[in-house]
């Protein structure tokens, strides 16, 4: 037995994922996206591992 019906199988895996992630998911809006960079803005990181610390 080879690997190429597994690499085969692999990468029809990862194309139907792909395709259905492309299927379902809504179109990015760029104008309500947090700015990439917020440096002194006052705004709080909301999403990232930096939010997840623990408050006083």
């Amino acid at each position: 037995m080879t690997r190429l019906p597994v690499v085969i199988a692999l990468l029809a895996a990862v194309a139907a994922l792909l395709a259905l992630d492309l299927a379902t998911s809504h179109p990015l809006d760029p104008f309500a996206a947090p700015p990439l960079m917020a440096l002194g803005s006052g705004q709080a990181s909301g999403g990232a591992h930096c939010a997840s610390l623990p408050g006083q």
